[in-house]
């Protein structure tokens, strides 16, 4: 599926068609150069699930944890991820799965190969400042 989206209620509202698909257990990936709207797209869905925390990138904590109404967001930033050995040491990988929660990943390509098999990827191309194109594989 592909949709451009002209502006952040264009965003908002690809996030909650998205979220009517899923169910728990999705691992959905983020790619996009810096500034595309990994984050963005990430609030926007975290609005649609039912989050009324403030969503912020975990760029240095590498994982926030959030309650929805019925489902809770992990969400990582794998951004600053040098070797692979540390994400297999702090065990964020367990939550991969959880049947409760959707895990959303940005700069998962740093973590490749302990994604799970079945992943949802979002590629988020910037068009201009205030347009970007998303493509979701499911």
């Amino acid at each position: 599926m592909e949709k451009i989206c002209n502006n952040l209620k264009d965003t908002e509202q690809l996030a909650f068609e998205f979220a009517k698909f899923l169910h728990g257990g999705e691992v959905v990936t983020l790619e996009g150069d810096l500034g595309a709207g990994k984050t963005t797209f990430t609030k926007s869905l975290a609005l649609a699930l039912g989050i009324k925390e403030h969503v912020t990138s975990p760029t240095f904590t590498l994982m926030n944890q959030y309650v929805g109404k019925d489902l809770k967001l992990y969400h990582f930033d794998m951004y600053r991820i040098e070797d692979i050995d540390e994400i297999l040491e702090t065990g964020l990988t367990e939550y991969f799965g959880n049947q409760d929660a959707v895990c959303m990943i940005e700069w998962a390509e740093n973590i490749k190969s302990l994604l799970p098999k079945n992943i949802i990827k979002i590629s988020i191309i910037k068009l201009s400042e205030t347009s970007r194109k998303f493509v979701i594989e499911m």
